[in-house]
């Protein structure tokens, strides 16, 4: 019937037929989503491990599904060892590895390993600093010599410190024009106060302009050692292979005769003050940064899968803060939580973006959320869900060699079983509801966490002094994150 009318008319009847029929399927209600299909097991390799006459740990573990190798070695210190008045040394001590040895500039480095059509990456975490190498099984010869090299024989060239330098200066001054990164930098600060933890990882203005080659020069002679050290191979390789690579390579690496530096006094614990509510007056921010900050737990506490399964009751997209802050209120694009488990015990940090205006509601739902999990734990129908994304995640990040390495380093760096890797399911599948509310009401106590809020305090100061008479008050132009007291001194 519509081949008989006019070209234009018929378009034009199609047209309605299909803006009906979507209209008819944008009214149809959606469906619910199947809910997770029970998690499979999956089981790794055994990881094979000698320790090198030098000291240096050797872990291969072997996966043949795919052509690849990944080597990753990782020196068992990072940020944490930056001496106070040099916040950002270790990070920058790492970053400078790929970029000049006594035999190889930075360019050939990066064409060495561009023609082996590989990847090469350093720098520093809390407790950790890195170098890995990701090549196909044919070509991990080369890249575990070029991978050597870089770890070894450094030479920290004047020229690359200061292009370095320069590219951390300009990352951190385009940081302070962010509410979130400098609620970020001030919670640490707040929560660790002057302890290794409270500083920023990759340094302040100051901090990176008093740096010299002479101190990364030190920094990589103290902690770049191989009884310091671990290496981990990981792929299509096996145990054999990647011990006698390991041999070759790092072997003749010599052990200094002085023993590792001992962890400053800085390092013992401090008793800081909680239950802190800071403003930090940003006049011309157009939205106001809210973080709920507090200490959480180490890598290696008992509680550590009683953790990461709560923070995931709280983060994520279908997670309770999202859930009560953006998708019930509108207050935010997005709001979530981090429990970061290190060496010694590491931040637990809930946070959300929100209009200036509602700066103070915001850090209240925060707190409440936080709050009612110890009186309100999740049902299975909110809890299956949250555990499938841990999983999942963690699935995922096995899939690829250079997950798997990374993985495997993880638990070595902390001293724990190898063999987690295959128990991390079930020990996921086995918190329940209860220990989720014992977890939030003994290690997440809302009462003793700090608030953070950034932005343009008038816009929500005085709502919040109603309800918190303790606000601190720090206009950002008078910021300083070199020290705990986070205030420049005046002029005597």
């Amino acid at each position: 019937m519509l081949a008989k009318l006019p070209l234009s008319v018929a378009l034009c009847a199609m047209l309605c037929v299909i803006c009906v029929q979507t209209d008819l399927r944008a009214q149809t209600p959606q469906a619910t989503p199947p809910p997770p299909a029970p998690p499979r097991g999956a089981t790794f390799p055994k990881p094979v491990e000698q320790t090198l006459p030098n000291g240096l740990r050797v872990i291969v573990i072997t996966r043949t599904e795919s052509p690849l190798i990944a080597a990753q070695l990782l020196i068992q210190n990072g940020g944490e060892v930056d001496p106070p008045e040099l916040a950002g040394l270790a990070d920058m001590t790492a970053n400078l590895l790929t970029k000049g040895t006594q035999t190889r500039d930075a360019t050939q480095i990066a064409q060495q390993i561009e023609s082996l059509g590989g990847s090469l990456d350093s720098g520093a975490r809390w407790d950790s600093s890195y170098a890995t190498v990701g090549v196909m099984s044919s070509k991990i010869p080369q890249a575990m010599e070029i991978l050597a090299d870089v770890v070894r024989r450094p030479t920290f060239k004047s020229e690359e410190v200061e292009r370095l330098r320069q590219q951390y200066l300009d990352n951190f001054t385009l940081a302070l024009g962010d509410p979130g990164s400098i609620a970020r930098f001030v919670a640490a600060r707040v929560v660790f106060g002057d302890s290794p933890y409270g500083h920023p990882i990759s340094g302040t203005a100051e901090s990176l302009t008093r740096i010299t080659a002479a101190d990364i020069t030190k920094m990589h002679s103290r902690y770049y050692r191989p009884d310091n050290a671990i290496l981990v191979i990981g792929g299509d390789i096996n145990a054999k292979d990647g011990i006698a690579l390991a041999t070759k390579y790092f072997g003749d690496w010599q052990k200094p005769t002085t023993p590792l530096p001992a962890l400053s006094a800085s390092t013992e614990k401090t008793t800081l003050k909680t239950g802190r509510i800071v403003v930090i007056d940003k006049p011309d921010a157009g939205q106001a940064a809210v973080y709920l900050a507090r200490t959480g737990i180490t890598r290696n506490d008992t509680d550590y899968f009683r953790g990461i399964v709560t923070n995931s009751v709280l983060s994520g997209y279908s997670g309770r803060l999202n859930q009560e802050i953006r998708i019930k209120r509108g207050l935010s694009y997005g709001a979530g939580s981090v429990l970061d488990t290190r060496r010694e015990v590491g931040p637990f940090v809930a946070s959300a973006q929100t209009k200036n205006e509602s700066g103070a509601a915001v850090a209240d739902l925060l707190l409440g959320e936080i709050g009612r999990l110890s009186s309100s734990p999740p049902a299975d129908v909110e809890l299956t869900p949250r555990k499938a994304v841990l999983i999942g995640g963690f699935s995922r990040n096995l899939e690829t060699v250079n997950g798997l390495v990374g993985q495997v380093g993880s638990l070595a760096l902390y001293g724990l079983s190898l063999d987690e890797i295959n128990r991390y399911i079930n020990n996921v599948q086995s918190i329940t509801a209860a220990d989720i509310q014992k977890f939030a009401g003994t290690r997440l106590d809302a009462k003793t966490s700090n608030i953070i809020i950034v932005g343009n305090a008038k816009a929500f100061l005085p709502e919040l002094q109603k309800k918190y008479p303790n606000v601190e008050v720090i206009p950002v132009t008078e910021l300083d994150l070199n020290t705990a007291l986070l205030r420049k001194k005046q002029p005597a």
